[in-house]
C-alpha cells in the first residue's frame, strides 16, 4: 500500500489534493529516461509500477530488478490497462501506437517533445495552432490527457525531489483539460516530490515546450507562473 500524502501544503497555497486511496498503480508505456525516473520516484513512494516499450517485457529485466517486488514488465497493452494513472513517455512519432481501449476514463500523463529534427516537420505544430499533447488527446479522446514532466531533466525527477512545504521546492508546470484528471496528476506529482503550477489546457501547453523559458530550469511556483506567462510563440 503507498504511503499517505506528507503533510504541509503545496506550493499552491491551498489545501493539497490527494491521489485516491484505490489509485495505486501507475502504467508506463515507455521506459526510457524520463519513465524509468518517474517510476523510481513512485515506487519509492509506495505505487506498484507496470511497465512497457516498443522492445518488449524480456528487455526490462534489469529495471524490474532494481525497482523491486512493486515492479513488472508488460506489454503496452497490459500496462495500460493496469494502469490507475498512464504515464506516456515515448518519442512523439510513436502517439499512434498508444493503446486506445485500456486507457479510456484514466488520467494519462503526456511527458513528450516535439522536435522536428527528430519527429519531422508537423505543420499544426510549427505554427502553434495545435499542440503536441492536444494530438495525443485526440488519439487518447476517452481518456484525460496531463502534460507534464516534459521540461525537467531526468536526473533531476530523483535528484530534485523534496518533502512537501520545503522552502524552495521544485515546481512543474501541469496542463490538461479536465479538471479532475489534473488533480490527480498533482497530486501524485506532489507525492513523488514536486509542487504543481497549473497552466490551462491543453491548448496553452506550448508554454512549456522547449525554447520557452520554463523549458529546463529549476524554478519554485512564483518563478515558474513568470516563466510560463513570460513565453512567446
Amino acid at each position: 500500500m503507498r504511503h499517505e500524502s506528507r503533510s504541509g501544503r503545496g506550493g499552491n497555497d491551498r489545501p493539497r489534493p490527494e491521489v485516491s486511496a484505490g489509485m495505486t498503480t501507475i502504467g508506463f508505456i515507455g521506459a526510457g529516461h524520463i519513465g524509468s525516473q518517474i517510476a523510481r520516484q513512485a515506487v519509492a513512494n509506495g505505487y506498484d509500477v507496470v511497465l512497457s516499450n516498443s522492445r518488449g517485457p524480456q528487455t526490462l529485466t534489469d529495471l524490474v530488478a532494481e525497482l523491486g517486488p512493486k515492479a513488472r514488465a508488460a506489454t503496452a497493452d497490459d500496462a495500460a490497462a493496469a494502469a490507475d494513472i498512464a504515464v506516456v513517455t515515448i518519442p512523439f512519432t510513436a502517439v499512434a501506437k498508444v493503446p486506445v481501449k485500456p486507457l479510456t476514463g484514466k488520467p494519462v500523463i503526456d511527458t513528450n517533445n516535439y522536435y522536428w529534427e527528430r519527429d519531422g516537420h508537423v505543420a499544426e505544430l510549427d505554427d502553434f495552432s495545435e499542440t503536441s499533447s492536444e494530438q495525443l488527446q485526440r488519439h487518447l479522446a476517452g481518456s484525460h490527457v496531463v502534460k507534464a514532466f516534459n521540461h525537467i531533466y531526468a536526473s533531476a525527477i530523483t535528484d530534485e525531489a523534496q518533502d512537501a512545504g520545503t522552502t524552495g521546492r521544485r515546481a512543474l508546470g501541469i496542463f490538461g483539460d479536465d479538471d479532475a484528471a489534473k488533480a490527480t496528476v498533482a497530486a501524485f506529482i506532489d507525492e513523488i516530490g514536486f509542487d504543481t503550477v497549473d497552466g490551462g489546457p491543453l491548448r496553452e501547453s506550448w508554454r512549456i515546450q522547449r525554447d520557452t523559458p520554463a523549458y529546463g530550469p529549476r524554478l519554485t511556483v512564483p518563478e515558474l507562473r513568470e516563466a510560463l506567462a513570460a513565453a512567446t510563440k
